[in-house]
């Protein structure tokens, strides 16, 4: 008899953040019969072996090499037999009565198809980036010319944030971010599950837009919290916008017509520049976008390229 969900955990250098998510999954499991896979991306803490060691009940799948987000979670929901697959960051701690209403909201609106929820930091304040609105010619506008940070929560000069809403009601979004997300596996395999031609960054909203495509309606459940310690495997805030900005030109080449997705990769530069600029003119010591600018060979080919340029051979031997 299948499960009723797989928690599928993707693990990359976070072994105690790991271990603590998962604690805290079997403490506060979405049902009663409730699989844990992890799959490890090649490790160099002992994340596999630790948590082989105190979770023995828990699927450890060693990927071999670091297959990046996409790949790493189609392995996962390909070692579980579960009805519904659940996404759930590594660095992230469930609170209580999250998972299970989560589940209960999804398998009594069965139309929405991915839900999602609401993301707290450790020091207990919002963090919504658990759901985004979708780039648009307008939002990557906004973004070149600096009015999206001018007007930060601005929901017309910064649509992509969805606002000043604080995910305190059910709501229909354009993208659930990865970091929690849940899809029925029928679902799942439907649209293709997740596209493996991003390696990290950019997947949860290529699957989200695809979904809608395909007539579902990605949704916010707020009683569905957990506390997220935000890109906690990423490193340095510069390599992780290089990321960030090669999952975003493969979203837009990968969703939009090739002069339309060409406009918005150059006003995507352009915000950067403008940013790079603003850093140097003010001096500023953390300078992600200067970073990102110095480095944009790598990620303006976007992904499946951008994955050699930005991680060299460690994310080739896989």
């Amino acid at each position: 008899m299948n499960a009723d969900v797989a928690v599928l955990i993707v693990s990359y250098n976070t072994r105690e953040r790991t271990l603590d998510c998962v604690r805290s999954v079997l403490a506060h499991p979405p049902a009663a019969d409730t699989e844990i896979v992890v799959v490890d991306n090649d490790s160099a803490d002992g994340s596999a072996d630790a948590l082989e060691l105190e979770f023995p009940a828990v699927t450890v799948l060693r990927s071999g090499g670091n297959l990046g987000f996409a790949r790493a979670v189609n392995l996962g929901a390909e070692a579980s037999t579960a009805d519904y697959l659940l996404l759930l960051n590594p660095d992230t701690v469930v609170r209580p009565g999250a998972l299970p209403a989560l589940l209960a909201f999804a398998r009594a609106h069965p139309e929405h198809g991915v839900y999602g929820g609401r993301t707290f930091r450790e020091d207990g304040e919002l963090d919504p980036s658990s759901c985004w609105g979708a780039p648009t010619l307008w939002s990557l506008a906004c973004f070149a010319s600096g009015l999206s940070t001018a007007f930060a929560g601005s929901p017309v000069f910064d649509p992509e944030s969805l606002g000043r809403w604080p995910r305190d009601t059910v709501r229909e979004v354009p993208v659930v971010t990865g970091c929690l997300l849940l899809v029925s596996r029928a679902d799942f395999e439907r649209i293709g599950g997740m596209d493996e031609r991003f390696f990290l960054y950019g997947e949860d909203a290529e699957f989200s837009l695809r979904a809608a495509r395909a007539g579902m309606r990605p949704v916010i459940v707020p009683d569905a919290a957990i506390v997220h310690a935000v890109g906690a495997s990423t490193g340095a805030r510069g390599r992780k916008m290089t990321m960030v900005l090669a999952g975003k030109v493969t979203l837009l080449r990968s969703a939009w017509s090739p002069l339309r997705a060409r406009i918005g990769v150059g006003m995507l530069g352009a915000g950067v520049l403008l940013r790079a600029g603003l850093e140097t003119l003010t001096r500023r010591r953390d300078r992600m976008w200067a970073h990102a600018w110095r480095h944009r060979n790598q990620w303006l080919p976007g992904y499946p390229a951008a994955r050699e340029l930005i991680f060299g051979k460690e994310a080739t031997h896989a």
